[in-house]
């Protein structure tokens, strides 16, 4: 295994703070055939001189510095463009690894013969303590990917975390160019949907990184709904953040090799935009919301369903739970 090369993509963006553990802990893996390729979109902290201290250190480290600032889906694909190893793996900028990380995801891919594989994560506050064993218990995922793990579970709902995914070269051309109008459609969700559509993905029960929480956080275990207050707040992020998935895949639907994917894409995307105007209760359309909530927690879909269908009704229940 050890003749398999690896390049890991870190797009970096002000991380000084903990740049330092998380390169250390890449740099100290226990398989070390890999290049870093580094892409730092115009920090103006101390970011690009511990990159440079550390490329003088390593020379598997390779650094690219961005002039104009691109954003972390615009960084990412660059660094994608740049990969030349057999497989690919991304990173991020405040966690750390474990150090069987690599040596596990290759393992796993090659013995499954899969085309992704990704794993759970251990989520540590901004000290490492420990504050969650699993990501996919606590984001209520861990049922659906034990259960279905495809396409149509992917569908929905993301349920791969970027930073814990392993891939190949010679597929990198099926996903990209990566969406850039939605800001809920990112690299993680977008790669293992086009990706599952015709290969295999493969999961890793056991949590491969320390999934690092803190305020500036881009994105992690906190869901976009937690600080919102009224229900009717919540029912219009769920259905504005359908709407940009939706018009994404229309925007690509060039990536969807199903036609009948393609038209359900169009349906759903009607289907949201018409929930907006209903702000008490909606009767149309029940047969689509079953269909596309299928692969769903029971759970998920019953709330789902009472929050964007009968609004008026999980007003009340909405009320009543949070006086009890």
């Amino acid at each position: 295994m050890e003749n398999t090369n690896v390049d890991i993509l870190l797009a970096t963006y002000n991380g000084e703070k903990y740049l330092k553990p998380q390169l250390d802990s890449i740099l100290s893996q226990s398989y070390s055939n890999f290049r870093l390729l580094i892409s730092d979109d115009g920090s103006t902290d101390k970011t690009k001189s511990i990159l440079e201290e550390y490329s003088k250190k390593d020379n598997r480290i390779v650094l690219f510095f961005q002039k104009e600032n691109l954003g972390i889906i615009k960084n990412f694909e660059f660094l994608l463009k740049k990969v030349e190893a057999k497989y690919y793996m991304f990173s991020d900028q405040d966690d750390i690894w474990k150090e069987n990380k690599i040596e596990k995801s290759i393992k796993t891919l090659e013995e499954t013969e899969s085309d992704l594989v990704y794993s759970d994560l251990e989520v540590v506050d901004e000290n490492l303590k420990v504050i969650y064993e699993s990501y996919w218990k606590l984001k209520g995922i861990y049922k659906k990917i034990k259960k279905y793990n495809n396409f149509k579970s992917l569908y929905l709902n993301n349920f791969v975390t970027g930073c814990t995914m392993l891939s190949k070269k010679d597929l990198i051309n099926k996903f990209l160019p990566l969406p850039k109008t939605s800001k809920y459609v990112l690299h993680d969700y977008w790669i293992p949907l086009i990706l599952s559509q015709t290969g295999k993905i493969t999961y890793i029960e056991e949590p491969l990184i320390k999934y690092r929480q803190h305020k500036n956080n881009k994105i992690g275990s906190k869901k976009r709904s937690d600080e919102i207050k009224t229900l009717d707040e919540i029912r219009a992020l769920f259905i504005d953040v359908k709407k940009q998935h939706f018009k994404t895949f229309i925007e690509n639907e060039d990536k969807f090799i199903d036609e009948n994917v393609k038209t359900l894409n169009k349906k759903a995307l009607t289907y949201y935009e018409m929930l907006e105007k209903k702000k008490n209760i909606n009767f149309r359309n029940w047969v689509l919301f079953f269909k596309l909530y299928k692969y769903e927690e029971f759970g998920y879909t019953v709330q789902n369903f009472l929050i964007l269908n009968i609004p008026i009704l999980a007003r009340f229940l909405f009320k009543f739970k949070k006086k009890s």
